[in-house]
């Protein structure tokens, strides 16, 4: 059974780190694009506006069940993803809520344009759902790993951005996103990974998570490196150092309030992300840290780099985004408070 953090965990330390978060192994591991799938299919059962698009990649978005069940509700519009995010925003227009549904890099890179201007600027109900994302998307290299879009969505102004976790996460958020007025970036990966947030907690966009209470440490992440930053934290914990985990699901809008608090008790902060140091979750926090509570940060990123094929597990260590490479990031920026 997938381990779930308690709704008010004890603070991280070498003698009461909760265990729970640890009661794991590789049968729980989950895509989060099969979440996607899932999430789809239940919310297209409460709400009969909701229609799926993809671009000839239906079955890599796991969403084979939504198109039996709802034939009529499905759009393919084949390898013409300029074309699925017009269509899209057509469809807003006489109250329907499409969800595109790609590869992250098809998704914003090749059609950014479309974006910003038939959606983003019109405030279109539109839903972007971007699977293979980062470097996790792994043989298929550089060309399809977009590492910068988070940056590219969160710079347009009214779009919301997401990065869930896990599968029972990005489950939730794709449901949750059907009741979200305006246009959405939902970011997801290829690989299974660890499942281990909660099933059945509400999943509310824009407010942080705080899966670990700690004291010396802030470790605020998204995406696949919320676990990798779990881990940190529990070989912190063995040398006693108390670390908090923040899960900040929500890239915009920023739970600004929720950073602060966590950075004036720690007096310091780690972000990590499978992204590009330059736009994104770390860039976000040093905002919000330079303005309310300004310390010492280190982020844990690709740094200014494509990546390359290859396993996706090898990759996370190569380009420095694993779960060594937070708890180093952890223990250099501890020094630097003092």
């Amino acid at each position: 059974m997938s381990a779930t953090s308690p709704s008010h965990p004890e603070s991280a330390s070498a003698k009461n780190f909760d265990p729970r978060l640890f009661e794991y192994s590789d049968k729980d591991k989950k895509e989060t694009r099969a979440g996607y799938g899932a999430g789809l299919f239940e919310a297209a059962k409460k709400n009969a506006n909701i229609v799926a698009l993809a671009a000839d990649l239906a079955g890599s978005l796991r969403i084979d069940e939504f198109i039996k069940t709802f034939p009529d509700r499905f759009i393919q519009v084949g390898i013409a993803e300029a074309n699925m995010m017009g269509v899209a925003a057509g469809l807003t227009i006489g109250g329907k809520i499409p969800y595109t549904g790609t590869f992250a890099n098809f998704s914003t890179g090749r059609v950014y344009d479309q974006i910003r201007q038939s959606i983003a600027y019109s405030g279109k109900n539109v839903k972007i759902c971007a699977s293979h994302a980062g470097l996790t998307l792994g043989e298929d290299g550089a060309t399809h790993q977009i590492l910068e879009d988070i940056g590219l969505m969160k710079m347009l102004p009214g779009m919301t951005v997401i990065v869930p976790c896990d599968y029972n996460q990005t489950k939730l958020a794709t449901m949750a996103i059907a009741e979200w007025k305006g246009p959405v970036y939902l970011r997801f990966g290829r690989p299974k990974v660890a499942n281990f947030t909660s099933e059945t907690a509400p999943f509310e966009i824009g407010k942080a998570q705080i899966l670990v209470e700690g004291n010396d440490v802030s470790i605020i992440a998204c995406g696949h490196l919320v676990w990798k930053s779990i881990e940190a934290a529990r070989l912190l914990a063995e040398q006693g150092i108390s670390a908090e985990v923040i899960n900040l699901h929500t890239i915009k809008p920023f739970d600004e309030a929720a950073v602060i608090r966590s950075v004036r008790k720690t007096k310091c902060v780690v972000t990590a992300e499978e992204h590009q140091r330059a736009g994104g979750l770390g860039e976000s926090v040093a905002s919000v840290m330079a303005a309310h509570c300004p310390g010492p940060i280190e982020m844990v990123a690709v740094n200014d780099s494509f990546g390359e094929s290859g396993k996706p597990e090898e990759l996370l260590s190569k380009y420095g985004i694993d779960t060594p490479n937070v708890l180093e990031a952890a223990i250099r920026v501890i020094a630097r408070k003092h």
